[in-house]
């Protein structure tokens, strides 16, 4: 037999016995299926639903700061930066405060410095040593200060019982003129007002008594803050500049160009401040004594020199100082006599305020009359009279040292835009600018 029958039936038979696996698997597959439910149907193709429309997207939020109003935005803006300035004057004032005859007493040293600092200058450019210039310059200020004390202090202990039996008579007078004038002033009235003073003298001597206690304690503070004074005077002039050179270095780098131009500035603002207030002081203690001592009023150089002092108080000094004069005339000489104090006091301090402030003080320290009296009324309300001495040649420096730092800011900027021009305007290669010849 051939071989090739052979071949076929065994093909055949593998064949047939895949037919009946396929066959088996088949039947498998049927009784599964009739276990499982019967899908569903496939529905037609003109039956199927449409696809869901996308739902509308949500609008965006806008950011919370533009949503707030722009005039709400610069006010809260400034609102916060007003009370952390609020609060750090706060704390300033609280820490001045507390050490107030400190403070004090270092601006007392400013201002007399600034008064002798020129004759140190004048004596250094004579070839005196600055140790020597500064020794005698002190010296001769200190006695100075020193003598006119003495003098008032001399001449009320000299007057004082003359004064005393003046100002009786001046009472006297006085009684008299009202008991005749035309205000129907009785006898009764003015004994009656005199018995009320008694009594309120009497009623309260436990509170003159303590304010004579204090009155020692103001007194020994107030030979401490001269002591102070004094020492910080002298270093101020010995080593002032190291001093201030010192000082700048406690200032931020990106400030401290400006902050150096603005300190001389400040310097020359006091230093013409003081000067002209004493030339100007002294104008008025001068013409107003003469004025008092020919009419024969009593101590007339002393009210001279205290005129003189309280005219460093703006204002309210020339204002208590006037007044002294008038009430010592009219308890003293009568009414005519204080009335024409009172017109020599008005008349000079006219030419005070119209004439000498504007010509000797000039542009450099012209601080606006409202300023003054604000600055007045607030350094006596935080410190007394050493805060209205000290208030006006505070906003005078302050003023300059703004308006330099504001014209150097602006200078700056006009120096960057000019900059930033020309290298804008500079012709650019591959290897960098080209500087044409």
């Amino acid at each position: 037999m051939s071989r090739v029958p052979g071949w076929l039936g065994r093909l055949g038979n593998g064949l047939t016995q895949m037919g009946e696996r396929l066959d088996e698997r088949r039947a498998e597959v049927e009784r599964e299926s009739a276990d499982s439910p019967p899908a569903p149907s496939p529905m037609p193709s003109d039956k199927v639903p449409p696809p869901p429309e996308p739902l509308p997207a949500a609008p965006a939020r806008p950011d919370p700061a533009l949503a707030v109003p722009w005039g709400v935005r610069v006010a809260a803006e400034a609102g916060w930066r007003l009370l952390v300035l609020a609060g750090t004057v706060w704390v300033l004032m609280r820490v001045i405060s507390a050490v107030q005859l400190v403070v004090l007493a270092f601006v007392a040293a400013l201002l007399i410095t600034a008064l002798l600092e020129p004759t140190v200058t004048r004596l250094r450019r004579y070839g005196f040593p600055r140790g020597l210039a500064t020794a005698l310059t002190a010296i001769l200020g200190f006695v100075v200060m020193g003598l006119m004390g003495w003098f008032v202090t001399w001449q009320v202990m000299e007057n004082i019982d003359n004064l005393s039996d003046q100002v009786q008579d001046g009472i006297d007078e006085l009684r008299n003129w009202l008991l005749d004038s035309p205000f129907h002033v009785t006898d009764k009235q003015i004994n009656d007002i005199a018995e009320n003073l008694r009594d309120t003298i009497g009623a309260n001597t436990d509170e003159i008594t303590s304010a004579g206690l204090e009155g020692v304690t103001v007194i020994v503070e107030a030979l401490t803050g001269i002591l102070l004074a004094a020492f910080s005077t002298l270093f101020l002039l010995y080593d002032g500049k190291r001093i201030w050179e010192w000082s700048l270095k406690l200032v931020p780098a990106a400030a401290r160009e400006g902050v150096a131009g603005a300190g001389p500035a400040a310097w020359r603002t006091l230093t013409a401040y003081v000067r002209g207030t004493v030339i100007v002081a002294l104008i008025d203690a001068v013409f107003i004594g003469i004025g008092i001592y020919f009419l024969d009023v009593p101590m007339a150089v002393p009210l001279a020199v205290f005129i003189f002092l309280f005219s460093f108080i703006p204002l309210v000094g020339a204002v208590a100082s006037g007044a002294l004069a008038v009430v010592v005339a009219l308890v003293t000489q009568g009414v005519f006599t204080a009335v024409m104090t009172l017109a020599v006091v008005l008349a000079v301090q006219q030419i005070e305020g119209h004439i000498l402030q504007p010509f000797i003080l000039g542009r450099a320290v012209r601080v606006h009359p409202l300023a003054v009296v604000l600055s007045v009324a607030a350094g006596g309300m935080v410190a007394g009279i050493g805060g209205a001495v000290v208030a006006v040649p505070l906003v005078a420096v302050t003023n300059t040292v703004v308006t330099y730092l504001r014209a150097y800011s602006r200078e700056q900027a006009l120096q960057r835009q000019a900059a930033a021009a020309v290298t804008q305007a500079e012709p650019v290669d591959a290897e960098g600018p080209v500087h044409q010849e």
